[in-house]
């Protein structure tokens, strides 16, 4: 694919209404901003068709087809093809947790579950209280100077046994990609099932879950430009092996909904479709199709990179400062950035940096296991700055400023 040509930042920009305030949202990872054409998209769903399914009238008849086009529309994003199909719900943990639910009805006492130490916790704990059913939970651990699960520790974790594993796309705290797709691969050649936490890549990079072989990828529609859902692809023949929650009546093979307990938020639907629009501005095309896809998510890699190096390139002049997570700006890594101060507690860089105008976050991020295997006091934790295609860099020199009046010199 050409490089992409980039629509200037303001017109960007223009799409988010919230962005206008002046505020700097640099706390991106916790949930993004969404276009205007969503929340448009949302409150005249609940004005015209706020009605149930499959009852027959033309209201109800608009409402079917609106949640059919968001299930197919995010098939879209994560490419599913006819591999698979993509389940709906409240937020990834929760389809998470429903996955490792119905897991836990088919593994026998004995059988193993492999967890990256990397993992949210939406992708560590469900697998983890399998324990409780005799499965046997093994950690891969992370190594603390390169900040990865190496995968020469992974095929010694890998067996005969080994029914799941889990792993994150990218760590929603060190920022780092993982190399799912030979994850994938290692893992297959045993026969187990890969769960891939796509949360902290789907908003950077278009996900292409063919291109990675995974089993399973979850990710959350909010952090995505998008209402406040999750998102869960399935192979068609990995969903075969388990059943979903749902009413007894409601066939085993009827996919999603027999995962999709009470229904999908029709109006969270109804944004999420709206969100076709703006890929269409970003990629310049009339199209939907991957084609667009790949190239808006292009144009917003493209946008974020000289924002990632900036932020990148001040934190490594800082010899105070620890990037925990890799120290460098390149592709291998998205827009989500951690450190350490050596003497200032994360809590108060982060208050220091808000009173400047500007969001960021510190804590454990909800990677708990990880920042205890870092060896990071999971009660202080990092301090994290999550960047998106749509900053600016006039909000990173002001977060550098802010920054160099909490730590103290000039960058």
């Amino acid at each position: 694919m050409n490089a992409p040509s980039l629509p200037s930042r303001d017109a960007v920009r223009s799409w988010f209404p919230s962005l206008a305030s002046g505020f700097a949202y640099l706390e991106n990872a916790g949930g993004s901003q969404v276009p205007g054409v969503v929340a448009d998209a949302i409150r005249d769903y609940m004005l015209s068709t706020y009605v149930q399914l499959g009852a027959g009238y033309p209201q109800s008849d608009r409402a079917t087809q609106t949640v059919h086009d968001a299930h197919a529309f995010v098939e879209l994003l994560v490419n599913a093809g006819s591999a698979g199909k993509v389940v709906l719900g409240p937020s990834m943990t929760a389809l998470s947790t429903i996955l490792a639910s119905a897991y836990a009805d088919v593994l026998k006492p004995g059988d193993e579950v492999v967890i990256a130490q990397t993992n949210h916790e939406a992708n560590a704990g469900p697998w983890v209280r399998l324990a409780r059913r005799g499965i046997e939970v093994k950690t891969w651990r992370v190594d603390r100077g390169s900040f990865q699960c190496p995968l020469g520790e992974l095929s010694r974790l890998l067996g005969a046994r080994t029914r799941i594993v889990a792993v994150p796309h990218v760590s929603n705290l060190l920022g780092e990609i993982t190399p799912v797709a030979e994850v994938a691969r290692m893992a297959h050649e045993v026969g187990a099932r890969v769960v891939a936490d796509g949360v902290a890549f789907a908003p950077h990079r278009a996900v292409d879950v063919q291109a990675l072989g995974v089993d399973y990828y979850l990710y959350s529609t909010y952090k995505v430009f998008g209402p406040h859902m999750g998102a869960m692809f399935g192979r068609l023949e990995a969903f075969e092996e388990i059943e979903g929650p749902n009413h007894f009546f409601v066939p085993r093979g009827d996919i999603p909904y027999k995962f999709e307990l009470g229904g999908v938020s029709h109006e969270g639907c109804a944004g999420l479709l709206a969100l076709r629009p703006y890929l269409q501005f970003l990629a310049g095309s009339n199209e939907h199709d991957r084609a667009t896809v790949e190239r808006a998510f292009s144009v917003m890699a493209a946008l974020e990179q000289p924002l990632t190096e900036r932020l990148i390139g001040y934190l490594q002049s800082r010899p105070d400062v620890k990037i925990v997570g890799p120290s460098h700006a390149a592709q291998e890594r998205v827009g989500t950035v951690s450190f350490l101060h050596e003497r200032i507690p994360s809590p108060e860089i982060a208050a220091a940096v808000h009173r400047a105008g500007i969001g960021i976050r510190y804590g454990h991020m909800y990677a708990m296991r990880l920042c205890e295997g870092l060896g990071i006091d999971p009660a202080t934790g990092v301090v994290r700055v999550s960047l998106l295609h749509y900053n600016t860099e006039e909000e990173i020199e002001r977060l550098v400023a802010a920054l160099d009046r909490a730590l103290g010199g000039g960058s």
